[in-house]
């Protein structure tokens, strides 16, 4: 004889009624958090990109009355038409290189127009700018008592930026097809925010750190869902980013204070309180750049785990929430080996002249190196990303595995 399905209602009734109703309420309850959640993640997002565009119209602005003043400097594309001495010179009892070079102004006023310019007799000449026959150069002009005068300034390597870009631009949209060219749509309004809103922001006075968690919720929402589609695990790792984030920030507030650190450690920063005009808070610049450079590492950690969660529920839709979040958590902690280490390499390569510069300096202990602020700042940004990227596997697993799961009643036979 064949087995006879039962009804839900008649299988409930061999239980107590107490665990029936403990059961209904239950199941109540998770639904309410689901759609608590959802509503949450709406507000939040029209919140994020709404206080955005509120402050993003008065910022640029805003900039106008606190950029650096205009220089003296005009700067022109040139052509390097002949070389016409090239030899070794003594400055400061020093030999250095000197050149001297016919260039073609290739723009502006004097378009066509032929000048010549020496190099190394009044300043050290840097390998980077020898002038080569038939290259492009930047040129300075600059107004002096004797009249004006032109200095090569930098080579012009815009043309060579430009094929790289298409190429990375070819090599997402062939390798990743449309979710390649939509991530692609993402990076553009990451690029648009940071130097339409969140610089110019910060030039306008505004809190460093409250520009900055504004602007990234808006990258968040702008360009997680072009890059990765409108769907729910998508919206799970953007919430999981959005919360991650601000634990960041606290993280990042905390070592930095603990720290003592105030900004001002950096030869750009000392630039910066130079060039521009108003007061800037380099602390709040400092929790600024932590944050962004998180930001580009927590969404990738974030939407690997939320999408690995989904995966791993699809092909066993039966797992529990323990079952499902403890074999999230497994894969997540292999990620989270890369990740580390990835962002260590990361930030280690961008300062790598700086550990040079303070390792060659033996007369300084390494007590001595390693609490100066410089250093000291390089170790605090290094350790908050690595610390939130830790933290945000088990986040993002419990969240997916909540808000992913489907509570499917099982077939009754």
């Amino acid at each position: 004889m064949g087995k006879i399905r039962r009804s839900e209602p008649a299988r409930l009734h061999r239980y107590p009624l107490f665990l029936r109703r403990r059961g209904e309420r239950l199941r109540i309850s998770a639904v309410m958090i689901k759609k608590i959640a959802t509503q949450f993640f709406r507000v939040f997002s029209f919140f994020a990109v709404f206080l955005f565009l509120l402050t993003a119209s008065t910022g640029a602005a805003l900039a106008q009355e606190h950029t650096v003043a205009s220089s003296p400097e005009v700067f022109l594309r040139a052509q390097v038409v002949e070389i016409l001495e090239e030899g070794q010179t003594v400055a400061d009892d020093i030999p250095q290189p000197y050149q001297k070079v016919q260039l073609k102004i290739l723009d502006g006023a004097e378009r066509g127009q032929i000048i010549a310019v020496e190099q190394g007799k009044t300043e050290k000449l840097l390998e980077s700018l020898r002038a080569k026959k038939g290259e492009t150069v930047v040129v300075a002009k600059v107004a002096a008592p004797e009249g004006q005068q032109y200095f090569i300034n930098d080579k012009y390597r815009l043309p060579s930026l430009g094929a790289v870009l298409a190429i990375f631009f070819l090599a997402a949209v062939v390798f990743g097809g449309w979710r390649g060219a939509a991530s692609l749509l993402g990076l553009i309004f990451t690029v648009l925010i940071l130097v339409s809103y969140i610089v110019p922001s910060i030039l306008a006075g505004q809190n460093p750190l409250f520009v900055t968690i504004v602007g990234s919720l808006a990258i968040i929402f702008l360009s997680m869902y072009p890059a990765h589609g409108f769907n729910r695990r998508t919206s799970v790792a953007l919430l999981a980013t959005a919360l991650t984030l601000m634990l960041a920030v606290i993280l990042a507030t905390a070592f930095i204070s603990l720290s003592k650190l105030f900004g001002t450690g950096s030869e750009e920063a000392f630039y910066v309180a130079r060039g521009v005009a108003g007061g800037i808070d380099f602390r709040g610049l400092l929790l600024a750049g932590i944050l962004i450079g998180v930001l580009g590492v927590l969404d990738d950690i974030t939407t690997g785990q939320s999408a690995a969660v989904d995966e791993i529920f699809k092909a066993n839709p039966s797992l529990s929430f323990r079952e499902l979040y403890r074999r999230g958590v497994s894969v997540g902690r292999e990620h989270i080996a890369s990740l580390v280490n990835t962002l260590v390499l990361a930030y280690a390569g961008a300062s790598l002249p700086l550990f040079i510069l303070f390792i060659s300096d033996k007369n300084k202990p390494v007590w001595v190196t390693l609490n100066n602020e410089t250093m000291a700042t390089e170790i605090i940004r290094t350790l908050v990303g690595s610390a939130t990227l830790v933290l945000a596997v088990p986040f993002t697993t419990l969240l997916a595995a909540y808000l992913l799961r489907k509570r499917k009643k099982p077939k009754l036979v």
